[in-house]
């Protein structure tokens, strides 16, 4: 599962969007390059991870894949309750690299955010 060759072009920020499974509504993934399969623990993918306003997650999130997250805009807040209160906010530059089993978030962001992010099982 290798990801194509991609020189420099332009992508359509409105358009490919689409909600990941688990994630409430106002957060929207555009996968860039890449699949990952996460039964088969193969593979990698890039993706534009989006927050409108105000909207949270709930409970944290752990996976098996390697994932390197980097704030491009907005604000981002670690470690929100259930009820979107609390945490730790951040703004761009930003970056974070997680261990498969590691446990992070919930996530909220007051003003919107954009992420780039890469997920990718590394070889045992």
């Amino acid at each position: 599962m290798q990801k194509p060759h991609l020189e420099f072009h332009s992508l359509d920020l409105n358009e490919g969007w689409e909600t990941p499974p688990g994630y409430p509504s106002g957060i929207k993934q555009k996968i860039i390059a890449g699949v990952l399969d996460e039964t088969g623990k193969a593979g990698n993918r890039t993706r534009l991870l989006s927050f409108e306003p105000g909207v949270y997650t709930t409970d944290p999130f752990v996976h098996e894949y390697w994932e390197e997250v980097y704030l491009l805009s907005g604000d981002l807040i670690v470690g929100n309750d259930k009820n979107g209160n609390g945490g730790e906010k951040f703004t761009g530059p930003t970056y974070a690299c997680r261990p498969p089993g590691a446990y992070h978030g919930p996530f909220k962001s007051e003003n919107g955010c954009m992420l780039l992010e890469t997920h990718y099982f590394a070889p045992n």
